[in-house]
């Protein structure tokens, strides 16, 4: 596996575990999970609870490239921003996968959802959505809607999702996310910011009895892998990147 760090600013890679029974939140079980997270990667030190009630064991962030888990009421999540490759993402991942039935008490039965995420941010100071619209193009049925005279796009968040299977237990999603507002349209005063893509490969329901998690999340990643490399990259983040550097 690859590093993506070449075609945007940031990338990260994450993985995200949905049940559908509450997970445990007793004191003792949270901190023997991460505790065992810690013991692979001994510089995830910085461990705190979000207002939300999350739970969070993750490195530190001013190196910019760093790991992160977290453990919400239904969710378990693992990510790395700005891997050496994609391949120590996924190992991460795996170790996350494998602590969990254990560790949480979670079954191949109680999986709501399990999904693999790519994401990719430039970060740029001007319109999100002139620079989208300049970069990959308007659909044809809403070309002519963006030329009205006088009219300013204030939102121009492209995705696409599709069914990998005939049941649509698998599904893929690219998403595109910007945070220019209407403010910022209406003052003409163009932070800088994060514009994000992202390609998301997700499978719905219980595990089949032969799978574990970790086999299922590797066929979610491979999935991403190869969406990334054949369609993202050409289409998306080189057009963005190229977009960006003439500005």
């Amino acid at each position: 596996m690859q590093s993506y760090d070449a075609f945007s600013d940031d990338y990260y890679v994450n993985m995200t575990l949905n049940t559908e029974m509450d997970l445990p939140q007793n004191r003792e079980t949270l901190l023997h999970f991460f505790e065992q997270i810690r013991k692979q990667y001994p510089a995830m030190r910085n461990f705190y609870n979000r207002d939300s009630g999350e739970f969070v064991l993750e490195e530190d962030k001013d190196r910019g490239n760093y790991r992160w888990a977290a453990v919400e009421t239904r969710r378990v999540c693992s990510g790395q921003v700005n891997p050496g490759s994609v391949e120590q993402a996924i190992e991460q991942h795996r170790r996350v996968l494998e602590q969990a039935p254990y560790a949480l008490s979670i079954s191949p039965i109680d999986c709501e959802s399990l999904n693999v995420m790519y994401g990719f941010d430039f970060t740029y100071r001007g319109n999100h959505n002139e620079l989208l619209m300049e970069a990959l193009g308007v659909s044809p049925a809403f070309e002519r809607m963006s030329e009205i005279e006088g009219a300013t796009v204030i939102c121009n968040e492209p995705s696409l999702q599709i069914a990998l299977d005939g049941d649509c237990r698998t599904q893929c999603r690219v998403s595109v996310e910007t945070r220019t507002t209407a403010y910022h349209v209406r003052t003409g005063e163009f932070p800088e910011e994060q514009l994000s893509v992202y390609l998301t490969a997700r499978r719905y329901g219980s595990l089949d009895s032969t799978e574990s998690f970790e086999s299922a999340m590797l066929q979610l990643a491979e999935t991403c892998e190869e969406l990334v490399d054949k369609y993202v990259i050409d289409s998306i983040l080189r057009p963005l990147q190229q977009t960006i550097a003439i500005k």
